[in-house]
């Protein structure tokens, strides 16, 4: 499951061709990038022509931005589970800090881009990212607010706030891992969420 994605003509992305276009386009990407991909390259591997990928999707830029939103959206969908897998809620914070930063970390896709192309990718995550960010700000305070309830905890008046706080955070560990911080590996992510992140969220 993933969470609807719109191309630039604001169409959800659900059915099979989109599916098989999409899909198309993020393998040729990670094969050879973005610059080097024609929307002839990814008419063949998608089995479709290339008239059909402008009327349902766009131009190579807006197959871009369409494959970048499907996987923020999967990335949203796969912390929906996290949860569920503890009891501390602390852990469930860690959790999602820890998930978030690893996948982006070990993202074929990502790494390929931004070894590449950087100025391609940037932007997504960044100046044209607000409505990523948003949607991760709102996903993650629904998560813990949920897991409050569920838990029978005292709700946290401002948990909105303290989530995008952390959210940045998150995102400039992704987006500048070089620094001071020793944060190389999941137990190091783990062991500064638990020490950091967690009293930030929850208080």
């Amino acid at each position: 499951m993933s969470a609807p994605a719109s191309t630039s003509k604001d169409r959800p992305i659900a059915d099979g061709i989109d599916t098989r276009i999409l899909d198309a386009a993020r393998t040729q990407f990670e094969e050879i990038g973005v610059k080097k991909t024609t929307i002839g390259d990814i008419a063949r591997r998608a089995s479709v022509d290339r008239a059909t990928i402008y009327r349902r999707i766009g131009s190579r830029d807006d197959l871009v931005r369409a494959v970048t939103a499907r996987e923020v959206g999967d990335l949203l969908a796969e912390l929906q589970s996290i949860p569920a897998r503890h009891e501390d809620l602390g852990a469930v914070v860690a959790d999602l800090f820890v998930t978030v930063i690893t996948r982006w970390r070990t993202h074929r896709l990502v790494n390929r881009v931004m070894t590449l192309e950087p100025g391609r990718l940037l932007p997504q995550i960044t100046t044209e990212g607000g409505a990523f960010f948003t949607m991760a700000i709102t996903t993650t305070t629904a998560l813990l607010d949920t897991a409050l309830r569920q838990r029978r905890l005292p709700e946290i008046a401002d948990l909105t706030t303290r989530v995008e706080i952390a959210a940045r955070l998150v995102h400039s560990l992704i987006l500048q891992p070089a620094g001071t911080l020793d944060l190389d590996s999941e137990t190091q992510l783990a062991a500064f969420a638990r020490t950091r992140i967690v009293p930030l969220v929850l208080g």
